[in-house]
């Protein structure tokens, strides 16, 4: 008796582990990791953002097939974190894929150890150029623009404002360090007089606000770039406009312009600042009008840039996918090379020479309308038409990147 019931046991034990692996076939499931704790007005559109599409994709039949799963971890803004994170995601949730991470150490991180796996890792926000050119390699594909690409979008309107005495005030991280970087090289070789005459390099998410106002207004700068985002955006704006040191000051802002990071400046918006951003209110074609309706519909409420690039990831997943016909390493990593998809911002293209997208961005001029920040004047910046020369970027990536 007892035989038959171990027998019994054993093999309905079997069944539903055969159902299961059944089942696991019958789903693509993906793996995203991100900083949800510490960067959520950022990353709670972003989740929208992925969940709309996954369901779209559902909704009309999956890829190749096959439903969309989507599996979600934070990584604690910890590089050590996101990496045991990718593991696990791997080894016991068992996803064919991953993408996700913000901030740039910890994509750096999570893009070293998908190489170490030799798995296929879709970098969806990290913006540091080192993720497709120094530190690049063939399992990872970026789809946000890099912070070289934004600061050449910001660099015409620099050199327009004719400013000489240029003061810097950025995060102190892999982001910020190569967002100055470039931005001191691009200007520098277009306006060769300028003068760097002080920098602020302030701990992220830590800024001591009146004092580095103080530092900057020392120095008597007539012009000024910024990096800061997010709460220590803020902070700073606030400190600024209590000590009148943006007064008359011409700025270039990368990302101020992101719903994120101006709604919570409001009245306080820095009016006449030269932003990047996405002025979802100012879009109107009609991919962007589907897509502002459907995420309304659904949310009630408007996207913000997360929103827009969570949206993305897995529409570029989705599309690579199915070019593929699995969700085989090798056959990825050649589908998304030259991969062109079509998003709510236009087609993108992922260049198979440094594995980053041409996705753009919107430049525009800050103002403030009924209380509110918004951008004016604003266009957009096809990704593709501020890239260095090929001849650059093959210098710059590793040679067993391709």
């Amino acid at each position: 008796m007892y035989r038959q019931r171990l027998g019994k046991i054993l093999y309905m034990a079997a069944a539903a582990v055969s159902f299961q692996a059944a089942a696991a076939s019958d789903v693509i499931r993906i793996g995203e990791l991100n900083s949800y704790k510490t960067q959520p007005a950022f990353l709670e559109p972003y989740k929208k953002g992925m969940d709309l599409a996954v369901e779209q994709i559902n909704a009309a039949g999956g890829v190749n097939g096959k439903k969309l799963e989507l599996i979600v971890r934070d990584d604690n803004s910890n590089p050590g974190d996101a990496v045991r994170t990718a593991e696990e995601l791997i080894t016991r949730d068992r996803v064919d894929v991953l993408t996700g991470t913000f901030l740039s150490h910890i994509g750096l991180a999570v893009s070293d150890f998908a190489k170490q796996r030799k798995r296929f890792f879709l970098a969806s926000e990290p913006l540091t150029d080192k993720m497709v050119w120094e530190q690049g390699n063939r399992y990872t594909y970026r789809l946000r623009n890099s912070t070289y690409m934004q600061v050449s979008m910001l660099i015409p309107a620099a050199v327009q404002m004719n400013r000489k005495r240029w003061a810097i005030v950025y995060p102190n991280y892999e982001y910020g360090q190569s967002a100055v970087a470039t931005f001191k090289r691009l200007l520098k070789e277009a306006q060769p007089d300028v003068e760097f005459v002080v920098e602020q390099a302030t701990p992220l998410g830590r800024i001591d606000a009146g004092n580095v106002v103080q530092a900057l207004a020392d120095a008597k700068p007539d012009a000024m770039f910024n990096v800061l985002f997010a709460t220590d955006l803020a902070k700073f704006v606030r400190a600024a406009n209590q000590r009148r040191f943006l007064k008359d000051l011409p700025v270039v802002s990368m990302l101020t312009g992101e719903p994120e990071y101006l709604d919570p400046l409001g009245r306080e918006t820095p009016v006449g600042w030269v932003v990047t951003g996405y002025p979802w209110y100012a879009i109107d074609t009609p991919e962007h009008n589907r897509f502002l309706k459907a995420y309304q519909d659904r949310f009630n409420d408007y996207p913000r840039l997360g929103t827009l690039i969570g949206y993305n990831a897995i529409l570029s997943l989705a599309a690579g996918i199915e070019k593929a016909g699995s969700t085989d390493t090798e056959a990825l990593i050649a589908a998304f090379k030259d991969l062109t998809l079509d998003t709510p911002v236009g087609p993108i293209t992922y260049r198979g020479l440094d594995h980053q997208s041409t996705m753009g961005a919107h430049v525009g001029t800050l103002a403030i309308e009924n209380g509110k920040g918004v951008m004016t004047d604003v266009r957009y910046v096809d990704g593709a038409t501020v890239q260095p020369d090929d001849e650059l970027v093959r210098k710059l990536r590793p040679a067993d990147a391709q």
